[in-house]
């Protein structure tokens, strides 16, 4: 009975971040003050990568290419910039072993200011404006944090 119901849980997790994927990007694009959740997805894709769960790392591919595509970003930046963050930062981090929560929390810091430095140069270089910084972003921030703590 118990794996039953392992079973049901684990089929509506794997339902609601496919729904989330799906949907939620289009919700960004439509309501601006909901958090973008970039450093969210590239941890997760770094985590499905690092544990040899790959299904995380497509879920997490599909959710930023999708993004990108919703809010008209430069395609596959987010996933450039978790790539470098984890062949640049990540095996630093891993002196960090004792706090539970330094490593998630830093690696979202991390991932967000490079995509974000990495944006602004695009967006320097090719004279155009792709996100505007105000205090919504530094809100997506925090929200991104505070959601890589919870889960």
């Amino acid at each position: 009975m118990d794996r039953i119901i392992k079973g049901e849980h684990h089929f509506i997790f794997w339902m609601l971040l496919i729904f989330v994927a799906f949907i939620y990007p289009m919700f960004i694009s439509i309501y601006v003050f909901l958090p973008l959740f970039i450093g969210t997805a590239g941890y997760m894709f770094v985590m499905g990568y690092e544990r040899d769960r790959p299904s995380f790392s497509y879920l997490a591919i599909f959710y930023m290419l999708n993004m990108e595509i919703n809010l008209s970003l430069p395609i596959f930046l987010i996933l450039i910039a978790s790539l470098l963050f984890y062949r640049l930062i990540y095996f630093r981090l891993l002196y960090v072993r004792n706090c539970s929560l330094c490593k998630p929390v830093l690696s979202v810091l991390f991932i967000n200011l490079i995509y974000f430095g990495i944006l602004l140069t695009y967006d320097f270089i090719f004279q155009t404006q792709s996100i505007v910084l105000d205090e919504i972003l530094i809100y997506s921030l925090i929200v991104d944090m505070l959601t890589v703590v919870l889960l």
